[in-house]
């Protein structure tokens, strides 16, 4: 069975240029997040992921320390290899990075690795060759990758009888990208699982920021949305009508629409509030309406809200 929502560590650990203090104006470690990793676990929330690249291997050693205590068979765990992260001289540098979070996270195994971002497809995909061979992999994904990138990602590995397993994107109602180009109708039609990421906006949908209340304005994400909020006030209020109707907040309406598009969410859980909110995700029904709704009012909103990582995704 597909896990339909996960746990996102973006945010989790300082250090680096994407390190939570950085983009999300966070400082959280074990202490703050041992609680929230705990409940996950408890609402039956065990998919999470990460990245060396998130805070320079801090998330992943967070990450690792916090789920010594549980079975490893019954978490699952997603890490990536980030392209212009490695180390040149390793004679395999997908190799090199993943054991270097295999150490971080206390395991033998990742449940699925991803290529970050799709810099140099010829020069990377070829490695994850000896990764599916070595065992200390379970399943393979790309990210960041458009459509005729994910394509080429096939035809590289296909002679030696790899199937790429999943896409993870930038996916949300203000950003719908893999909609327009048809990379989320391929994956469908290929058994390709999507993943999507910053679903929330790194929580500009979330309902508790807007014009009248910004985010961090020291932090990256304050930079990118603090000034679209004043164009984004119809399509908050409207989330916030939609979840006055299910009795639940606008943030879950942002998820149930990710969710009911097909994708599998990544959501980044910091709090304990927000464990509960995305159990309860899981549960909503939207309406053909209300999902038309949500697009058209997101679509007068007018915002690009892409990341400068993403390359043409």
């Amino acid at each position: 069975m597909k896990n339909k929502i996960a746990i996102g560590t973006w945010s989790w650990g300082v250090g680096g240029a994407a390190g939570g203090n950085v983009v999300f104006g966070n400082n959280l470690g074990v202490n703050e997040l041992k609680s929230v990793f705990d409940a996950a676990i408890d609402n039956d929330l065990k998919l999470f992921d990460t990245a060396y690249a998130y805070a320079n291997g801090q998330s992943e050693k967070i990450l690792g320390l916090l789920a010594k205590n549980y079975i490893r068979k019954d978490l699952t765990i997603s890490d990536k290899f980030t392209p212009g992260m490695q180390n040149d001289n390793a004679e395999n540098p997908i190799m090199d990075m993943l054991n270097g979070s295999l150490e971080r996270l206390g395991t033998d195994y990742i449940d699925m690795y991803w290529i970050h971002n799709a810099a140099d497809i010829e020069r990377w995909t070829p490695y994850l060759v000896d990764v599916v061979k070595s065992g200390k992999v379970k399943r393979i994904g790309v990210s960041n990758h458009d459509l005729e990138q994910v394509k080429r990602v096939q035809e590289i590995l296909a002679p030696h009888g790899i199937k790429l397993d999943a896409v993870q994107n930038h996916f949300s109602l203000l950003y719908p990208s893999s909609i327009d180009s048809g990379l989320l109708e391929y994956s469908k039609n290929n058994d390709i699982e999507f993943f999507s990421y910053m679903v929330l906006e790194q929580g500009a949908l979330s309902g508790k920021y807007n014009i009248d209340n910004p985010m961090p304005a020291d932090s990256t994400r304050g930079k990118t949305y603090n000034p679209i909020f004043s164009k984004m006030d119809n399509l908050l209020d409207l989330m916030k009508q939609i979840a006055d109707v299910h009795q639940v907040n606008p943030a879950q309406i942002a998820v149930a629409w990710a969710i009911k598009k097909g994708t599998t969410p990544i959501l980044g859980v910091t709090k304990l509030p927000q464990v509960s909110d995305a159990k309860l995700a899981l549960n909503i029904q939207l309406s053909d309406f209300e999902m038309k709704q949500l697009e058209t009012a997101a679509l007068e909103a007018n915002v690009n809200t892409k990341g400068g990582w993403e390359g043409k995704a």
